[in-house]
């Protein structure tokens, strides 16, 4: 019979009922950086911006709140958090007393920056509180290049420069896709690539962006590659690659990566999120 039990829809998964921190599970950035050339001394600055949008618990009284999570993790953390995980964290606190959602934020801080082995910074906001306004990317936008393409794996040497032509420029594509490692399930963002140095062949980069489309590596592991690739190809005087994330399960996660010592970065949410 065809119906959504007998189906990948009808497999469950249980949500904890208590606050339970042992429910994140930390994922090391090594491995991965290992694999695109990236040893203990990181070439760029940057972190990542976690915005959990289903954050609730109670109140001293019993009474349950609605949260909006702001979490940034510094790019030099040990681990990364696996985001289903973090989703089942937060379900955990659902019916958890605080006295305060001061409490609540410095309990979240300390238990991921426990995962992390670093100092996660969280920001709790009420509804009422959190602005969220939509803004327009910035930039010259690749995605209105007219080119034929056939997917293909992953192709760093699909990157080229334009002779010795220098520019200062952000470029940027709402078609970047990659697949979560674990799950498998799509990933969409858009990517920012601001740099000055030698000039970037636009319909090169957008071919190398599309080539992530059938890609498995998480949103930070991808970023990461993305900042390396574009460093080898055109040895960038400056070089910052961030991403948007659509959110999945609630959160979306936003990675910076920046050349840039005094690195400045305005949160300013797009359209899909």
């Amino acid at each position: 019979m065809n119906n959504p039990e007998s189906s990948e829809l009808g497999k469950k998964t249980i949500y904890p009922r208590t606050y339970d921190k042992k429910l994140l599970f930390p994922i090391p950035r090594s491995e991965n950086r290992h694999n695109i050339g990236i040893g203990e001394s990181l070439p760029f600055k940057g972190f990542d911006l976690w915005t959990a949008w289903e954050v609730s618990f109670l109140n001293h009284k019993g009474k349950p709140l609605a949260c909006i999570a702001d979490i940034v993790i510094p790019c030099e953390s040990k681990y990364i958090v696996e985001s289903k995980s973090l989703k089942l964290y937060f379900n955990s606190l659902n019916d958890h007393k605080f006295d305060s959602i001061k409490q609540a934020q410095n309990a979240m801080a300390s238990d991921l920056s426990e995962y992390i082995q670093a100092e996660a910074q969280v920001s709790l906001k009420s509804l009422d509180d959190y602005t969220h306004k939509i803004h327009r990317p910035e930039g010259v936008c690749l995605d209105e290049i007219d080119i034929s393409w056939q997917p293909q794996p992953y192709a760093p040497e699909t990157l080229k420069v334009e002779g010795h032509e220098q520019a200062k420029e952000t470029l940027y594509s709402n078609l970047l896709k990659s697949n979560c490692p674990v799950t498998n399930q799509p990933d969409w963002a858009t990517i920012f690539i601001s740099y000055e140095g030698q000039k970037l062949d636009h319909e090169s980069v957008l071919k190398y962006i599309l080539s992530f489309r059938n890609h498995n590596e998480f949103h930070e592991q991808c970023v990461e590659r993305i900042f390396q690739d574009i460093s080898k190809c055109a040895l960038p005087k400056s070089l910052t690659v961030s991403a948007r994330y659509t959110r999945r399960g609630g959160i979306d996660i936003n990675p910076v990566r920046s050349s840039l010592t005094n690195l400045s970065y305005d949160n300013l949410r797009l359209v899909r999120q």
